[in-house]
């Protein structure tokens, strides 16, 4: 996605998906998920991956039963915005997103999960680039 958007937290994760973004949330989702469902169909497409049958079949049939998606269907219709207006707020969301691994018990430690911005985060970190949190307001 090309259009002066930031990624602020993200963890990927095959049951849910969380993100923190700036910019005007409708277009900004709408784009994303437009997007992502794009570039994840042909990685799937064309890269060898153990399970390409049972994803292509799970989003087809998830794009026949909602008949909103001609081929596949990878994300859920709509979203649930929240706004991040303090400091808490955004501690909050932050930490919420990185615990989704934790909870889905894939991993025991937030840092040892790869498709992860949790790392980002971390003090002490020397090998990925620190996220310095500043207020717009």
């Amino acid at each position: 996605m090309h259009q002066g958007k930031r990624i602020e937290c993200t963890c990927l994760c095959l049951y849910d998906k969380s993100y923190s973004f700036d910019g005007e949330l409708q277009n900004v989702i709408r784009d994303f998920k437009k997007y992502t469902s794009k570039k994840l169909i042909e990685a799937i497409q064309e890269h060898p991956e153990s399970r390409r049958e049972w994803l292509l079949k799970k989003f087809s049939f998830e794009a026949q039963k909602s008949g909103r998606a001609k081929n596949y269907k990878l994300w859920k219709d709509g979203f649930h915005p929240v706004i991040l207006d303090t400091l808490e707020k955004i501690e909050q969301r932050v930490n919420y997103i990185h615990s989704n691994p934790i909870e889905a018990e894939i991993v025991f430690y937030e840092r040892d999960y790869v498709n992860s911005s949790y790392r980002n985060y971390e003090e002490d970190n020397t090998v990925f680039c620190n996220v310095n949190i500043e207020p717009l307001w």
